[in-house]
């Protein structure tokens, strides 16, 4: 399935063996990895990009997670390309607008919140992740017969940047997002962190705004970039100069966060830096690294933990978002146009009594197969 700018394999978890110790393997094999040489996952179903590498394992709630209102659970798994890294640190915003559409297709639940007071009826789906250990509700459209519903998936609702053609609109909202993987929004306790980054026998302060919502995320600013690669012209985002940078401060944001540094999904990095003055569209510019390479658009846990933190004042995220006249409010409620590589995609984010209670997002998706796979 396609959900909104990844694809990935969705396993119904009854088709895997009980031991999670066995899928490891299970999943290299379907996508094709570790291809070390060519790094094309030609041997499986994956791309050779990090967005085209994921696999969602879906399943039934427990007891207790049902009678709390959830529908459904599932674990996502970034798959390595070259390696045989297996990583479950962290959840994709992406595939997790298909999560409802996946349990319905294969009965692993029925809607128990129907909105038919629109020209089209919705149903939304509470999904459990267990990698942050957090809701996630899906909203689309379904079609009805009796008591059943269908996910519709093809109506020309929406567009989203970095995916050609319309498609249904899906609404995404992750519930209390803070703290996914630190127990914190701000694991350090600062809106901004100066890290001493050091490099041919220099050192460079480079100031960091660590926040961990959906996902945990390392943000730098364009000009702290400039500063540590020690270049003057424009940034080349695809060069193996700047690369190799971005991911030493990577590493240095993972260690002030307390999380593993070897772990390349976990935490990402964004490079921020302010809209064209004549770009009306956009609030902020976001180039995002997934896996130590540039993503073709922006991982949506990232755009979400970045409409979070242009809340948070006097963060990064906030200052270049409110010097451009974004919807950030007293509260911290915010609503932010991001511009990256490959269009602009707007995120918002609620909070009451000063806790983050939401995050929202519009996707689209689309099935692609469903069959047998070899591995």
């Amino acid at each position: 399935m396609r959900g909104g700018t990844s694809k990935g394999i969705y396993l119904n978890r009854a088709d895997l063996p009980g031991d999670t110790a066995q899928w490891d393997p299970i999943f290299l094999g379907i996508m094709g990895s570790p291809d070390p040489k060519y790094g094309r996952q030609l041997n499986g179903m994956g791309g050779g990009i990090s967005s085209l590498s994921k696999v969602c394992v879906v399943g039934p709630p427990s007891e207790e997670q049902r009678a709390a209102g959830i529908d459904v659970e599932y674990t996502f798994a970034q798959v390595g390309i070259r390696d045989e890294l297996v990583d479950y640190s962290g959840n994709c915003g992406n595939l997790s607008s298909m999560i409802g559409v996946f349990a319905l297709d294969e009965g692993l639940c029925t809607p128990r919140s129907l909105n038919t007071s629109t020209r089209v009826p919705t149903a939304t789906i509470s999904a459990w992740n267990t990698n942050t250990q957090k809701r996630v509700d899906a909203t689309f459209p379904v079609s009805l017969d009796g008591s059943e519903a269908t996910a519709l998936l093809d109506l020309e609702e929406e567009t989203i940047a970095g995916v050609s053609g319309k498609a249904s609109r899906i609404t995404l909202d992750f519930v209390s997002p803070s703290g996914a993987r630190t127990g914190k929004l701000l694991p350090t306790g600062q809106p901004v962190d100066i890290v001493q980054f050091a490099s041919e026998g220099s050192t460079t302060d480079v100031p960091m705004s660590l926040v961990d919502a959906t996902n945990p995320t390392v943000f730098i600013t364009a000009d702290g970039l400039r500063a540590a690669v020690s270049e003057a012209a424009p940034l080349d985002y695809t060069s193996v100069p700047v690369q190799v940078v971005v991911e030493q401060l990577r590493r240095l944001g993972a260690e002030r966060m307390g999380l593993d540094p070897e772990a390349e999904a976990q935490p990402k990095i964004a490079i921020l830096s302010a809209p064209a003055a004549d770009d009306s569209e956009a609030d902020i510019v976001v180039h995002a690294y997934s896996m130590g390479v540039l993503h073709k658009a922006v991982p949506m846990t990232l755009g979400l933990c970045l409409g979070v933190a242009a809340g948070v004042e006097s963060s990064i995220p906030w200052q270049i978002a409110r010097a451009r006249g974004a919807r950030i409010s007293a509260t911290g409620d915010s609503m932010v146009k991001i511009r990256h590589p490959g269009g602009v995609v707007a995120v918002g984010a609620a909070r009451k009594d000063g806790e983050v209670t939401s995050a929202k997002v519009v996707r689209t998706g689309r099935r692609l197969m469903k069959g047998v796979v070899w591995w």
